[in-house]
């Protein structure tokens, strides 16, 4: 998989990412954070070569490169159960069922990885999964963020609840999301773009959290609500830890 940016490449050098190989554009006055990427990968000992800028953005097909283009390993996924192991007591979880479109996973990935979301669990099948949209729209922050893909969501779901684990979807119809408790291990579950959260899934959920909307405004964007409601969770659990 190529993927393209400096900053996109500092987050894969900071997590340990498997790359192949680096392109550089060779440029007439490089800035000292561009010498310091070339630096970092030279130390590394990672395979590298210097193109023209031409070169580099038709690597990405035309994309602006910023004069660096990546090539990595595809993105390693993980099980629920690595996640749960390797996940604190009271871990933070979003649930994914069937996002398609990359730019708005890759907002919520960035989203969370932000808001400390502990890891983030999507289906394997009929669901984006992480492509060089996804790592651009997230700004590298993929890279810090576990992603589990699971073949059953609402078997997932159920195994999240045995472990301890409370999970709400984020729907129309629920309690207002600031007045739900979303401290301790809970898991917020968000719909595809179109069909919101099919049925099983939402049966498997134990309630239904909503964003109050103006009469006439059916809904938001997927990755705005997440947004909204990733961040209430993390203002509520902030607030518990300084009490």
């Amino acid at each position: 998989m190529r993927v393209y940016g400096r900053k996109i490449l500092l987050e894969a050098l900071k997590n340990n990412v498997r790359i192949k190989k680096v392109y550089f554009a060779t440029l007439e006055k490089p800035s000292p954070d561009y010498l310091q990427l070339i630096e970092m990968v030279e130390k590394k000992g990672i395979p590298m070569k210097f193109v023209s800028k031409k070169k580099a953005d038709n690597l990405v097909n035309g994309e602006k490169s910023q004069g660096v283009v990546i090539e990595i390993e595809d993105f390693e996924y993980i099980s629920l159960e690595e996640a749960l192991e390797n996940s604190k007591k009271e871990a933070f979880v979003v649930l994914l069922d069937q996002i398609q479109d990359p730019h708005n996973f890759g907002a919520i990935i960035r989203t969370a990885a932000a808001a400390g979301v502990d890891f983030i669990v999507i289906p394997k099948d009929r669901s984006v999964k992480v492509t060089p949209a996804v790592v651009k729209v997230s700004a590298g922050l993929v890279f810090r963020l576990p992603i589990v893909t699971v073949t059953n969501l609402a078997r997932a779901i159920k195994k999240l609840q045995a472990s301890g684990f409370w999970i709400y979807a984020a729907a129309m119809g629920g309690k207002p999301y600031y007045e739900q408790d979303l401290t301790g291990a809970i898991g917020v579950v968000f719909g595809n773009e179109g069909r919101g959260i099919r049925r099983l899934v939402m049966e498997s959920c134990d309630g239904v959290i909503s964003i109050p909307m103006k009469p006439g405004v059916d809904s938001l964007n997927v990755a705005v609500s997440a947004g909204i409601i990733i961040y209430e969770a993390r203002r509520q659990r902030l607030t518990q830890k300084s009490n």
